[in-house]
């Protein structure tokens, strides 16, 4: 009877053993996880703040060369002061919201410039022009990186039985960050 209860004794602690292996292994992935969330944001709102910074120089060229152009870059300046809000507060949907609107108004400089040839022949418009090309595709890529982290942080704190672990820690779903194209007109080609 002995030998049972030492046959016995040693599966449940060989059983106690792999869950605490386990329990720690999933809660050590979960903070992981959480890591590569919070880093690949700050690595997001890194380049979006020095793209908010930017704006004031390239508003201030082409309002001098541009003066009907003024409610436009206005416009850019209300749109930036409400994007770099809400990334100072760390607003995800603000920030999503107010990125939108910016980012539809990015192309726009593009037709300004177009418009004016001294703004095409100025360098430090074209300087920071093309600055803000190189910046959009960065954050742009560093988006998808943030959103592939969290979509991966969102499966997992929802799997069995990772799910118990999740909820034992507090882990709450992620929002990724979009950019909507709400701002977008559709084109309509009659013949």
């Amino acid at each position: 009877m002995s030998a049972v209860l030492y046959v016995a004794g040693g599966i449940v602690a060989f059983l106690l053993l792999v869950v605490s292996i386990w329990f720690f292994s999933a809660w050590n992935r979960l903070i992981n996880l959480e890591e590569n969330i919070e880093n690949s944001w700050a690595q997001i709102s890194v380049m979006l703040k020095q793209r908010y910074d930017m704006i004031p120089n390239l508003v201030s060229i082409a309002k001098g060369m541009a003066q009907q152009e003024i409610k436009f870059f206005d416009k850019l300046f209300e749109a930036r002061a409400l994007a770099a809000g809400a990334l100072q507060r760390g607003d995800m949907n603000g920030v999503s919201q107010a990125e939108s609107a910016f980012s539809a108004m990015i192309p726009r400089i593009n037709m300004v410039a177009e418009q004016y040839p001294e703004l095409k022949s100025d360098s430090g418009f074209v300087n920071i022009q093309n600055e803000l090309v190189i910046m959009e595709n960065t954050i742009a890529d560093r988006r998808e990186m943030y959103n592939s982290t969290v979509t991966s942080f969102n499966k997992t704190i929802q799997m069995i039985p990772t799910v118990f672990v999740a909820n034992m820690k507090g882990c709450k779903r992620r929002d990724l960050f979009e950019i909507f194209d709400h701002e977008r007109e559709n084109v309509v080609i009659e013949f």
